[in-house]
């Protein structure tokens, strides 16, 4: 089947859509963002409410942005045409234009990232955190990033698998890619889950994990959690849409929509266990911010039994939940010029090449731009570099408000034949009111707690 157009192209099965919508969900934000929030936020609790938005505002969500690009079999900006044709009001086509502005944007920082996590798996195969303490780790985590060079060539090998699959095309590439990655994932995940539960202290993280303490529950935790969910799920970005246009109509939305939810939840409960019992064993902060990962972690991996091992896995199922995310970011953007009647190849790297080319900043800004901070007279920018200003942008404006946006459309504007005839729920019925009123009133009204609590500050 040609990849000329979006229309002429369809999942070869269903397992295989599941498989590329929970690769697009699972990404960093699991296993890299979700630790270190939840243990910030007291760790059990959190994870209840956490595991509540996922269920009660992501599914829904979920299932919108699938029947979204389903009705309209198009790119999102495409698809938000054809529903305007439809009837639906011109402002809606907000949303096609914001679902390829964070791919885009996302593309260009989170690839760096990324390629942090490819220079770690070097590390931790040549054994270069045995025996290190925390200002050994913190060295060489400071190091890699004053190393532009080495930087750059890390986020170009990264860069360059994410362009050479999604220009091999949805059937050669991307279904290909998935169907290797995420039960690669999931094993490597697993394996180091049980390791770690073996070796570690796995009674304090079960604790940790598995006993809510709903005094820590703040109210700024439940809207970080709240944002979590968001985040983790990949609302907004636009790939859901794009993968909802290559779906058969004889689907499920809904079972589909709560089969991704439920192995996102997996995924990011599974990463708790791989790493919590190895952050109390060795007595390192649960809370420890984005460093978790990449400073405090590899003091673990330098001391334990079969570290070296352990941790040469841990950064290769981080870099294959990168990639499994950035294909999903780049699809819908290359979605959009196939369907204008472009080549695949040539648009696949030509956006390649510019989401490197802003990359570069992306990268200069840990090192030779580190004091660069352009936008510091305002206040939501300030004391961020070029990398600070894109992620926050991206994770707390541009998402947030996306996913504000198809919730709005969802509840408010989406007629009631493309409910039917998308999601299966006849007008009335207890299904159909429980997604209308998710969508309608707690999703809008939870999002834009999000949305001003990001712009205004905390409400509470």
């Amino acid at each position: 089947m040609s990849d000329t157009t979006v229309q002429k192209v369809t999942w070869s099965s269903r397992t295989t859509f599941l498989m590329a919508a929970i690769g697009c969900a699972v990404g960093l934000g699991n296993l890299w963002r979700f630790p270190y929030i939840a243990g910030q936020n007291g760790g059990g609790a959190f994870i209840i409410v956490y595991v509540g938005f996922v269920f009660l505002l992501g599914v829904p969500l979920i299932m919108s942005e699938l029947a979204i690009g389903r009705a309209g079999k198009l790119n999102a900006v495409g698809t938000m045409e054809k529903l305007i044709r439809m009837g639906h009001h011109p402002f809606w086509k907000s949303i096609g234009w914001i679902s390829i502005l964070v791919p885009v944007c996302g593309l260009s920082y989170y690839s760096v990232v990324a390629g942090w996590s490819i220079d770690y798996i070097y590390k931790a195969a040549a054994g270069q955190f045995i025996g290190v303490d925390a200002a050994a780790s913190g060295a060489i985590f400071v190091e890699a990033q004053e190393n532009w060079p080495a930087l750059v060539a890390w986020f170009s090998i990264f860069l360059f698998i994410t362009v050479a699959i999604i220009s091999l095309g949805v059937k050669e590439g991307l279904e290909k890619a998935v169907k290797f990655m995420l039960p690669a994932l999931f094993i490597i995940l697993i394996f180091l889950a049980a390791y770690a539960m073996i070796t570690g202290d796995s009674a304090k993280a079960v604790d940790f994990l598995l006993n809510p303490d709903f005094s820590k529950l703040t109210p700024r935790a439940i809207l970080e959690a709240l944002g979590q969910a968001l985040f983790s799920l990949a609302i907004g970005v636009g790939g859901l849409i794009t993968y909802g246009a290559y779906l058969p109509d004889d689907v499920s939305l809904p079972k589909s929509a709560g089969i991704i939810a439920i192995a996102d939840t997996i995924v990011a409960l599974l990463a708790g266990f791989a790493i919590f019992p190895i952050v109390f064993e060795y007595g390192l902060t649960p809370g420890e911010g984005p460093g978790l990962i990449f400073a405090t972690l590899p003091i673990a991996f330098g001391q334990m039994p079969g570290g070296l091992i352990f941790g040469t896995l841990f950064f290769t199922l981080l870099s294959f939940a990168a990639l499994t995310s950035t294909i999903g970011m780049l699809e819908p953007i290359v979605a959009w010029f196939v369907d204008n009647g472009m080549s695949r190849i040539k648009m696949a790297w030509a956006t390649g090449l510019v989401a490197w080319s802003v990359g570069m900043f992306m990268v200069l800004s840990f090192n030779v731009l580190a004091d660069l901070k352009p936008l510091n007279f305002i206040p939501l920018y300030e004391d961020k570099n070029l990398f600070g200003i894109m992620d926050y942008t991206v994770a707390n404006v541009l998402l947030p408000i996306n996913a504000l946006l198809i919730g709005l459309f969802a509840g408010w504007a989406m007629k009631v034949e493309m409910v039917q005839t998308q999601l299966g729920f006849k007008y009335g019925n207890i299904d159909y009111r429980l997604w209308h009123f998710s969508t309608k009133y707690v999703a809008t009204i939870a999002i834009t707690l999000v949305v001003y609590s990001t712009i205004f500050g905390n409400p509470f």
